[in-house]
């Protein structure tokens, strides 16, 4: 019952305000919604591309760059392996390769027996009595072949990458090694190359090595740092590049492009951390929301003021609907504008309904206020009138008459010729009145007429017209009736309707003793 009762309360401008907000606010939430799944796609695609190309990028350059470094290893390797006992050519060579593209940080000539014979620059302290049987060297001689150590704390205690060319003399003996190092803690031209200032939205770039260890990173801290824990690493060692959502060894989600520097079996690795995306995300998404705020506020205000627009007419025509008793609600339902179809129908059957309404209470009035019998006003009806002659200060006489003998008709003849016998008065009456004269039955046999008029004379011409057209009227199988009339005015005969009701009454007794069939007023006396 409460439902209802506030559904009830509800107009229909509320109601299609509430439709539209309803409607206008789900879509806001269906846009918010899709829109920050599509800004966050779009940005972790854009972010997973970027970084991928840009990996790409500087693995392309770091693998040129290295095939470089080797060529000129092998380069001297050839030189030093055609006099390799000459230790002033030896020296030359290293001084020379250390000097000329700076892309190491040192060089040395290590025998086969790791002996180093010659390094540069001359700061690092080298025994020459002493094997330098360090990893890298130890592999590499091993090896006999192009290397590339893992990290590891070189001669001058620093975490290096070793690169190794083997020395083979003419006669292709393998005499030893000549090495390069880049020192992961300290600035080169690779850490350089790698470290470039571009990135993509806060990304950041590191190189492994091919047992997933670090090798450069901006965090220099993190260099030598084992990723056995990253969740990626094993998809990005098995595919030369491509792109991937990963969690690092800290457990922090991030968006990577990777790589791969094919000639010494690195991976490089553009990442950025998805909160971070996200928070740019989130930033995106609370701008695009304030300025769809705006347009949703202006689509209100436009779909408040159509509601109304659209309601206006509708609560109009139903204020009307409650109102058809009320005088010129023709008029005013006319006035209403429907400017749309349904309006317009609504206006048009309002119209009808009133149309219907207003006969239908008419014909009640006529039931109500008529002598079903003769069709002339009854008490109710002549009341009706009478107070409107007062109210309006008309003057009228009242024509009180009755038929002669009656009782003697219904007795004679019955009571259906009696009835045949009024309805033939009430019909001489309607005819010989005119049509603002009121004609009333009041009783059996008894009429009561308001004659209309400025001078009282008028009433009883119409009087005597009547009584003359009774008498000369045959009715079948009765013969003819007569009857005798009273007449009195108002407000000549008295200020007191009532009174002069009771003066034509009088007249009208006086006018039965006198024998019937005949006129008697109170203006002849």
């Amino acid at each position: 019952m409460i439902k209802k009762s506030v559904f009830h309360s509800l107009d229909l401008q509320k109601l299609i305000l509430i439709l539209i907000i309803g409607c206008v606010s789900s879509l806001f939430l269906i846009s918010i919604f899709v829109l920050n799944y599509v800004i966050k796609e779009q940005l972790t695609e854009n972010s997973l591309a970027a970084n991928q190309r840009y990996a790409s990028k500087i693995a392309f350059s770091t693998d040129k760059y290295f095939e470089s470094m080797l060529s000129e290893l092998r380069y001297s390797a050839q030189i030093v392996g055609q006099d390799f006992s000459n230790r002033q050519v030896l020296k030359a060579e290293v001084t020379r390769l250390k000097n000329q593209s700076q892309k190491f940080n040192s060089i040395t000539i290590v025998d086969k027996n790791a002996f180093i014979l010659e390094h540069s620059p001359q700061t690092i302290h080298v025994d020459p009595k002493k094997q330098y049987k360090t990893s890298g060297i130890t592999e590499a001689l091993k090896l006999k072949k192009t290397y590339i150590s893992s990290p590891y704390k070189g001669l001058s205690n620093n975490l290096i990458v070793l690169i190794a060319q083997p020395i083979f003399n003419p006669q292709n003996e393998f005499l030893g090694i000549v090495t390069g190092t880049i020192y992961l803690n300290k600035e080169n031209l690779v850490s350089e190359l790698l470290a470039t200032t571009y990135s993509y939205k806060k990304s950041y770039t590191y190189v492994v090595d091919n047992k997933n260890k670090i090798i450069f990173h901006p965090d220099k801290s993190r260099i030598g740092d084992s990723l056995k824990n990253n969740t990626g690493m094993q998809y990005i060692r098995s595919h030369s590049t491509g792109k991937i959502a990963l969690v690092n060894s800290k457990g922090i989600e991030n968006l990577a492009g990777f790589a791969a520097i094919p000639s010494v079996n690195w991976i490089v690795v553009s990442q950025q951390p998805t909160l971070e995306l996200l928070s740019q995300a989130n930033s995106i998404i609370v701008k695009v929301t304030l300025a769809m705020l705006g347009f949703y506020l202006l689509l209100f205000i436009f779909v408040w003021k159509l509601s109304y627009l659209i309601s206006s007419p509708l609560n109009k025509l139903a204020q009307m609907a409650s109102m058809l008793t009320r005088p010129n609600i023709d008029q005013d339902i006319k006035n209403i504008d429907p400017w749309y179809f349904e309006a317009l129908r609504f206006r048009t059957a309002l119209l009808l309904s009133s149309k219907h309404f207003k006969d239908e209470i008419a014909e009640l009035k006529q039931h109500v206020n008529t002598d079903p019998l003769t069709g002339l006003y009854n008490r109710r009806g002549m009341k009706l009138f009478l107070n409107e002659l007062e109210a309006t200060n008309t003057p009228f006489s009242v024509l009180t008459l009755d038929i002669d003998h009656f009782k003697a008709v219904n007795d004679s003849y019955g009571h259906d010729q009696g009835d045949h016998v009024l309805k033939k008065l009430a019909s001489h009456m309607k005819s010989n009145f005119r049509q603002h004269d009121v004609c009333c039955r009041v009783g059996g046999e008894e009429f009561i007429v308001f004659v209309v008029h400025e001078d009282p004379k008028i009433a009883y011409i119409a009087a005597e017209r009547l009584r003359k057209t009774v008498a000369q009227s045959y009715i079948d199988p009765i013969g003819t009736i007569t009857v005798s009339i009273g007449i009195a005015s108002w407000p000549q005969d008295s200020e007191n309707t009532q009174d002069v009701i009771k003066l034509a009454d009088q007249k009208l007794y006086q006018a039965k003793n006198d024998g019937r069939n005949c006129i008697r007023s109170t203006s002849s006396d």
